[in-house]
């Protein structure tokens, strides 16, 4: 199973998250629903860095992800942010038993 949590600070503003897990749908490249959650992932975590500009904090190896801002970061991210929830919770929704996406602690 797929485990994405969202980490909302002080605002109602997604200041992070944590994707882990494998969804075990197909053996390891031929999984589509993997795909389909790595590759927002990195477009989110791309996006951050590589367009706003912005430094968050990442670590990443092999079936986890987290990435962290900055309350002021946060708030220059939120777009981006809250459309990456919205993607992942519309795949849980497709593929309950595979996703599950949450608000909470990292």
């Amino acid at each position: 199973m797929i485990r994405a949590k969202f980490r909302v600070g002080e605002q109602g503003l997604i200041t992070g998250f944590c994707v882990s897990g494998h969804s075990g749908s197909a053996e390891s490249g031929e999984d589509i629903i993997c795909a389909a959650v790595s590759s927002p992932v990195y477009m989110t975590a791309n996006t951050l860095t590589e367009i706003l500009s912005l430094s968050p904090e990442i670590t990443e190896k092999d079936g986890y992800f987290r990435l962290t801002l900055s309350n002021e970061e946060a708030e220059k991210a939120s777009d981006i942010l809250q459309g990456f929830f919205l993607h992942l919770q519309a795949l849980s929704e497709q593929y309950p038993d595979f996703i599950q996406v949450e608000r909470g602690a990292l």
